[in-house]
């Protein structure tokens, strides 16, 4: 089976002295409940792994079951130390409380339970984590899948990477489309917004949210105002609800909505958000093309080339983090800016015959960044850039 190379770091965090709680985030389906069974198969100290995700919000008392279970079974087994591992963490309310009253206890007590959590809102998890156990706590950020990553494990090209994105769940049913449309939108998607969004957190207009994603995939890579967004809804309501329910996608691995770099943290604040989904595949399975027809398709194939390259950018802003902007003045544009500490990096997607940019001169001269880099056409082939970690270019 393949090893996301994620599961090395987990494993070295665990066979160390207990001193932290290890919290696996990432959106669905992206691997954290393999990785989890993974690990515990390379361990030889005893270990409980248990799901929340059938478990009544309410019902915290399970969570204190749970680890008595395992206080239980360490005294049992006459081990020096144990691994408790609860996935879907985020449903149990009240979840980070009890977590820092048990994980306490023990350490006053002596009791060594290794603890990993593991969840699929970030916004959820990040709020329990700072509110409550502040200093007890690290973060380990799985994203979506990589091209390396899809490419070591099926075999695929980068024109499936591009075009199927990167769930390895799906990978089996690119041969029927219409199959592998069906399981993205309706495994993928759909639980994604019901139980990780409208499940646990108050949205006034589930509609409007589910709308305002489908907005989003369809202009992904383009820069589009709320008021103008607000043309496309019915009852759209004002533009703070629609900069929430996006800051919701993006916490979940959907969409994000990026701001434009300004140097000046208060306009890019204000900006029109750039619409970027974190996966390909939230594009392709809601549209009514084929892959056949779109990799012959300069325009649509041009599109998909530049998203795929926005998507893994974003995904590692997360876990190498960076910051990750747009910019445009008038009719000039840059795709992509990142920014780390003092360093700022324009990137430019082409995939067409010319590679001319104007927008690219007008930047440099304005901000002077670190480097400007051109992918595609005329520069580093867009196959090679989805192979580097972004942090490499700082």
């Amino acid at each position: 089976m393949f090893e996301r190379l994620y599961l090395k770091s987990v494993k070295a965090r665990i066979e160390e002295p207990r001193r932290f709680i290890q919290v696996i985030l990432g959106p669905r389906q992206v691997g954290k409940t393999t990785m989890a069974i993974q690990l515990l198969s390379q361990l030889s100290i005893p270990n409980l792994y248990e799901s929340a995700d059938a478990i009544s919000a309410a019902n915290s008392a399970w969570l204190v079951q749970m680890w008595e279970s395992a206080r239980l079974r360490l005294k049992a087994s006459e081990a020096t130390e144990f691994l408790l591992v609860i996935d879907e963490i985020q449903k149990i309310d009240n979840w980070s409380e009890i977590v820092k009253q048990q994980w306490d206890k023990d350490t006053r007590e002596n009791v060594k339970i290794k603890v990993i959590l593991l969840g699929s809102s970030r916004l959820l998890i990040q709020k329990g984590l700072t509110e409550s156990l502040a200093g007890r706590f690290e973060t380990l950020y799985l994203g979506h899948w990589s091209y390396p990553e899809m490419q070591d494990a099926f075999g695929w090209s980068i024109e499936q990477y591009v075009y199927f994105g990167g769930y390895p769940g799906s990978a089996a049913l690119i041969g029927n489309e219409e199959r592998w449309k069906n399981y993205i939108i309706d495994s993928l998607i759909e639980t994604s917004i019901s139980k990780d969004i409208l499940m646990l957190t108050r949205v006034d207009k589930p509609a409007l949210l589910k709308r305002l994603f489908e907005l989003g995939c369809l202009y992904s890579g383009q820069i589009l105002s709320y008021t103008k967004i607000i043309g496309q809804l019915q009852d759209a309501g004002n533009t703070t609800t629609l900069a929430n329910y996006l800051n919701l996608l993006s916490d979940c691995g959907l969409l994000a909505g990026l701001d434009k770099y300004a140097g000046d943290i208060i306009r890019k604040r204000g900006s029109s958000p750039r619409f970027q989904v974190y996966n390909n595949a939230l594009i392709t399975s809601q549209g009514n093309d084929t892959y056949e027809k779109v990799i012959v398709h300069p325009k649509l194939w041009g599109r998909l080339v530049e998203s795929s390259v926005g998507a893994h950018l974003i995904n590692q802003s997360i876990s190498e983090r960076y910051n990750f902007y747009y910019w445009r003045e008038g009719n000039y544009e840059v795709d992509f800016v990142l920014e780390k500490g003092d360093k700022v990096i324009g990137l430019e997607v082409k995939s067409g015959i010319r590679a001319e940019n104007a927008g690219m001169a007008v930047f440099a001269e304005r901000f002077h960044p670190e480097k400007v880099l051109l992918i595609g056409t005329g520069g580093i082939p867009y196959d090679e850039f989805l192979k580097i970690n972004p942090k490499e270019l700082f």
